[in-house]
């Protein structure tokens, strides 16, 4: 990373008589608050407040080559920011950074070769809502139903030819999702666990790179790929241990199984809707990890300004291995899913979408209403439901149904 920054440093410096051409800049301040009705067995807050400034730079030295960085500066009001000053680069702790490096990269076209290099977002597949085949793509949940991607660094080179498409990926340094804080609403404990106090130990992160390949084919009324990924899984096993002591505590360690998968995705579209489908085959390298398949089907219609989207995500367990694991995408599997979203006019949306369990144990519904004022202003309000059994990933969060109010101001 210091070497890739410097080049990085190199290239602005030599390009700098051209910046005043080549120089764009976007970004956005963003306060946002939300309202937990219900108090939760480890978590009596009922308003949390986060505040993000994102700034991101672009400069186009050079036809062939363009320099990207972004920077995110946070502040929360219920500890789930670091207090220390930092820049942090590998957004690796448990804690969201207060300033981090969102992404800083250099991309280099020529012909049918695109080359991304450096800290950046890599997504994979076709489907809504649960991707099976997007292997390099973390998250940040310390909000479980309200999740951002995370960044990887790494390597990207992408050639098109004709109507095909070649992508390989290399990713040296691991970036887990970041887990849901210990202590507070989203980490939700079994009765038998209740009275313990969890502690969470340092995981040993993977040292070993992570590679990918993707090929894509648009043919005559149809889009088609197929993907192989070889790394780590950034959604952990759970591995808890009594601590010593007379006060009774479990130690809570996250282990980063190796994995490789296999996964296809199409697209279809016909006269009346465009019929999706992918799925992945995932198979673990470690004793605490299952091997299992993850799949979606689901059909999409643009209607005028509606966008009208059904499926369902389907789990099969091929080999139980692991006691427990932290996995939104198997959770949100074995449901029907769906999304609607309405352009109103230039200034306003409506979003509804939902998860519902076929067996019934679990429900989630967002609904999302966004305003914009002018070139710069945006005010979005957003109400989350969630209900069922409390053995149920959906259903173990619901007591964390909320509002939320944020406004924007971007530049």
């Amino acid at each position: 990373m210091r070497t890739f920054v410097c080049v990085v440093a190199v290239v602005l410096a030599a390009a700098s008589p051209v910046f005043g051409q080549a120089l764009s800049h976007r970004g956005f301040v963003d306060l946002r608050a939300a309202l937990f009705p219900q108090e939760a067995p480890r978590d009596s807050a009922n308003v949390v407040g986060d505040a993000l400034l994102r700034e991101e730079l672009f400069a186009r030295p050079a036809p062939w080559l363009q320099v990207s960085a972004g920077v995110d500066v946070r502040g929360n009001s219920h500890d789930q920011v670091e207090q220390a000053w930092r820049v942090d680069i590998g957004d690796r702790r448990v804690l969201r950074p207060a300033i981090s490096v969102r992404r800083l990269g250099a991309t280099l076209t020529r012909g049918p070769l695109t080359l991304d290099l450096g800290r950046q977002f890599i997504r994979w597949g076709k489907a809504d809502i649960v991707t099976p085949t997007d292997r390099f793509a973390p998250r940040d949940f310390i909000n479980v139903i309200d999740s951002a991607f995370l960044g990887v660094t790494g390597a990207r080179a992408v050639v098109q030819t004709g109507s095909d498409t070649f992508d390989v990926v290399w990713v040296p340094r691991f970036t887990p999702s970041r887990l849901p804080l210990l202590d507070q609403r989203w980490t939700v404990v079994p009765d038998s666990a209740a009275g313990f106090t969890l502690f969470r130990a340092n995981p040993v992160l993977p040292t070993r790179d992570q590679v990918g390949f993707r090929w894509g084919h648009t043919g005559p009324g149809f889009e088609l790929s197929a993907s192989v990924f070889d790394g780590f899984n950034h959604q952990p096993s759970l591995r808890t241990s009594p601590t010593p002591g007379a006060t009774p505590g479990l130690m809570v360690l996250p282990i980063y199984p190796r994995l490789r998968s296999y996964g296809v995705d199409a697209a279809v579209p016909t006269r009346w809707f465009t019929l999706k489908g992918e799925a992945a085959t995932f198979q673990a390298r470690d004793a605490a990890a299952d091997d299992y398949v993850l799949y979606v089907v689901q059909v999409e219609r643009q209607v005028g300004e509606w966008l009208l989207l059904a499926g369902y995500a389907g789990e099969v367990v091929t080999e139980r291995r692991a006691a427990a694991s932290f996995s939104p995408d198997r959770g949100l599997t074995k449901s029907a899913v769906a999304r609607v979203s309405y352009t109103i006019d230039s200034n306003r949306s409506l979003a509804i979408e939902g998860a519902a369990r076929t067996s019934g144990d679990g429900v989630y519904v967002k609904a999302e209403f966004s305003q914009a004022r002018g070139q710069h202003w945006r005010a979005t309000l957003a109400g989350v439901g969630l209900a069922g059994r409390e053995d149920d990933f959906l259903g173990q969060y619901r007591r964390n149904s909320n509002v939320t109010l944020s406004l924007r101001y971007s530049f």
